[in-house]
């Protein structure tokens, strides 16, 4: 299964979304194609995702740290968060996680990036609780 490699952006950091396979071979060369098209156009804060990774090797990790030292050799920064335990186990056996940060939900990744500031989720209890207490009261007839 090729490497498909999907783009959003929010609060000004790019998520770049992987799936298929990350290994040595032709989805290694896209994806580090795909960075040289980030740095080129200016964005060098990224998170990775690689929840929809069906396959990740040890070349794929390699390509990975590679691409996280050319995002901060750019000035940059960059954050993975993934969800799949056999991502994290590798993860930790390659010692990748004292090389960069990593994350288990897109949200934690992207609050990395602005450590001052945390991201308030919306709240809808809240506000309905805030609609009702501040909603004018019935008038009686």
């Amino acid at each position: 299964m090729p490497l498909a490699i999907v783009h959003s952006e929010r609060d000004g950091i790019e998520i770049v979304s992987l799936a298929g396979q990350l290994t040595f071979g032709q989805e290694d060369l896209d994806f580090r194609r795909e960075l040289d098209r980030l740095i080129e156009a200016g964005k060098t804060n990224a998170v990775f995702n690689l929840s929809g990774l069906s396959e990740l090797d040890c070349d794929g990790l390699g390509t990975l740290l590679m691409v996280l030292d050319r995002l901060r050799t750019a000035g940059g920064k960059g954050a993975i968060f993934t969800a799949n335990p056999s991502h994290i186990e590798l993860i930790v056996e390659a010692k990748l996680e004292t090389a960069t940060e990593v994350f288990a939900t897109e949200e934690d990744a992207l609050e990395s990036f602005f450590p001052d500031e945390k991201i308030r989720s919306y709240d809808v209890l809240d506000f309905v609780q805030t609609y009702q207490r501040n909603r004018p009261k019935p008038q009686a007839v």
